[in-house]
Order: structure tokens, then C-alpha cells, then sequence
């Protein structure tokens, strides 16, 4: 795994949608779609896959994953918000990404909440994760390296990887598992809060 900061550039880590890549106008879906195709296709695994699609778009707001649209145009906050769900699909179920955004949907739709803020913070926080990760995913080739050289096998260069994919396969599971775990507490502490 020597070519372990090759592979990570090339996963286009840094791609975000930030506050200037968002128009000060409405837009409508094929704008929505163009602006996250544009800055997102170097993420992708192949060209087959897409980005964001009507059909995705449409599931999301028919799940209620954020407030209702006008006019057939989507406005900053929904982008944001679609940017988010972009993020958290990668590891959430559509219900849970639905609980976790719960709150701020209904606050920003009664304009109770600086959501332009909140995604500031984000973006700040993902790009200490970006470099986390870059540091923590070295010192994992590393460990995978000095565990599958005391093996004996002609075929190493194979199981470091398959070892390194079960590695990272085992961390993104265990952050899931957080995460979910997260989800949980919000969901409850808003059933608490509708008793009372």
C-alpha cells in the first residue's frame, strides 16, 4: 500500500457545496442536480453513477427529509439541506438522516434558525475530518504493512489490502454505529418533549 496518499487524493475529499457555490436565486431541479453534478462527479466510483437525480430529489422531500418547496424552486436553505442529506446518506437510512434533521427543518422553515451558520460549522468540522483522516488512514496502511509481514505468504501485496478494506470497513462501521446510536437519543428526546 505505498501509493496510500495517491489513493486519497484522488478521492476528492475536500468536495463540498460551501455558501458561495450556492446562488443568492431559487433554482429549479435541473439547476439543483447541475450544481451538485458539477461539484461532486470527481467523487464519484464510475461514470455510471449519479450524483443526485429527480427521482432522489423527489424521495427526499415525499420523505419530508426537508420543508416543502416554492414555486417548483429550491431556495439556499434547501440546498444546504440537500447537501446535507448528500453527507449523511453515505452512512444513515433515510429515517434515520429524517430524525436527525428533524429540528432543523422545523426551525429554519419558521426562519427560528441560522442555518447558514449551522453549515459553516459543518464545513469547518469536515475539514478536520479531512485531515483526521488523511493522518489516520497512514498510520492504518502502516499497521496493516507490519501485520501482514508476519505472514508467510508469497501473495502479501492482496491480503494488505483485503486487510486494509476489512479495516476501514470495521472503522466506518463503528462510526455508523455512533452515529445511529446519536440518531437514537434525538429521536427520543423529541418524543419526550411532544409528551410534555
Amino acid at each position: 500500500m505505498d501509493h496510500i496518499q495517491e489513493m486519497i487524493d484522488k478521492l476528492g475529499l475536500d468536495n463540498q457545496i460551501t455558501l458561495d457555490d450556492i446562488p443568492q436565486i431559487d433554482l429549479y431541479m435541473d439547476q439543483v442536480i447541475q450544481l451538485f453534478e458539477n461539484k461532486f462527479s470527481s467523487s464519484k466510483r464510475n461514470e455510471d453513477e449519479k450524483v443526485l437525480t429527480k427521482t432522489m430529489i423527489n424521495n427526499y422531500a415525499k420523505g419530508k427529509l426537508f420543508f416543502p418547496i416554492k414555486n417548483k424552486k429550491y431556495s439556499k436553505e434547501h440546498l444546504i439541506l440537500i447537501s446535507l442529506i448528500y453527507q449523511l446518506k453515505g452512512a444513515l437510512s433515510i429515517n434515520d438522516i429524517k430524525e436527525t434533521l428533524f429540528k432543523v427543518n422545523e426551525k429554519t422553515s419558521m426562519n427560528l434558525f441560522n442555518l447558514n451558520g449551522f453549515y459553516e460549522s459543518y464545513l469547518h468540522v469536515a475539514s478536520k475530518n479531512i485531515v483526521n483522516f488523511n493522518e489516520d488512514i497512514v498510520g492504518k496502511s502502516t499497521d496493516v504493512k507490519n501485520e501482514i509481514d508476519l505472514l508467510d505468504d508469497p501473495e502479501k501485496g492482496d491480503l494488505q489490502k483485503i486487510l486494509m478494506i476489512a479495516s476501514l470497513a470495521n472503522m466506518s462501521n463503528l462510526y455508523r454505529r455512533a452515529a445511529e446510536k446519536l440518531v437514537d437519543e434525538l429521536a427520543s428526546d423529541q418524543k419526550k418533549k411532544e409528551k410534555n
